[in-house]
Parts: structure tokens; C-alpha cells; sequence
């Protein structure tokens, strides 16, 4: 069998939500990581807190053909799969609550140049089956000039 062909190189991140008019940005730096067809972005982002205090979290996108995953780990823990016009399971857990949810994904958009990449996608987010709100979120990943 022919070995698995991986590409990683160095990003930066810019992730843009809008929920209800309220708008929010994340600039990161990163990798992507490519195997096949699967694109993987990682990178680590700090938020506030319930009391405060800066928490740390790893995100992991994957992105593949006609389906997003975002996972995120450390202080807290959620997953959540994006795939037009179908509703998909997830959950929320940090030491305070968790939850489950569900994501009904309503576009999903893939624009790929060369190591660059643009997604948007929009969906509805459900948590304990009772809606909450509607997500437009933006994703730019730009490769990172090697140093």
C-alpha cells in the first residue's frame, strides 16, 4: 500500500462568529495538517473563565468533503460535526456543566487555494432539544511565511 501523504505547515487562524447580532473574533496561530483529503487545523486559544481567570483551550478542526468537526480540549470539552441539511450530536463538559447538544447545519462552504482556506458555515444549535441560537461562522487559515 502507497504511505499516506502528510503536509503540516504553520497557519494563522481567524475564526468570526455571529450569534444574535453579537459578534466575536479568535486570532490564533497554528498548524494544518493534511492527510488525503482531510484537512486538520489545530491551534490553542484562551477565554475567560467562570471566575475570571484565563482558561486554555486546544481546538481541532477537521475538514473534509462536505463535513466539518470541531473539537475542543482542556478546560473544556465540546464537540460539535457540521454536515448541510442533517442534525448531528454533540456535547459541552467543563467543570462547572455539561450538556448535549445538536448542530443543524444549514451551509456549509469549502474554498481551498492552494494552502490556503475558506470556510463559512451556518446552523442552528440546539441544547437539550430546545433551540438556542443561530451560528454564521467564518474560518480564514493563512500559511505562515517560513522564518
Amino acid at each position: 500500500m502507497p504511505e499516506l501523504q502528510q503536509d503540516k505547515y504553520r497557519v494563522s487562524v481567524t475564526l468570526e462568529s455571529l450569534q444574535d447580532g453579537q459578534r466575536s473574533v479568535v486570532h490564533a496561530d497554528g498548524e494544518a495538517i493534511i492527510r488525503g483529503q482531510q484537512i486538520y487545523i489545530r491551534y490553542e486559544e484562551s477565554e475567560p473563565g467562570p471566575q475570571g481567570e484565563q482558561i486554555s483551550v486546544r481546538t481541532t478542526i477537521k475538514i473534509a468533503a462536505g463535513e466539518l468537526k470541531l473539537i475542543r480540549h482542556g478546560s473544556l470539552q465540546s464537540e460539535q460535526s457540521f454536515e448541510p441539511g442533517r442534525r448531528l450530536p454533540g456535547f459541552y463538559r467543563s467543570s462547572y456543566t455539561q450538556f448535549n447538544l445538536s448542530t443543524d447545519t444549514r451551509k456549509l462552504d469549502v474554498q481551498r487555494d492552494g494552502r490556503s482556506l475558506a470556510v463559512s458555515w451556518e446552523y442552528d444549535l440546539y441544547v437539550y432539544e430546545e433551540l438556542s441560537g443561530h451560528f454564521a461562522i467564518s474560518l480564514n487559515i493563512q500559511e505562515e511565511p517560513q522564518s
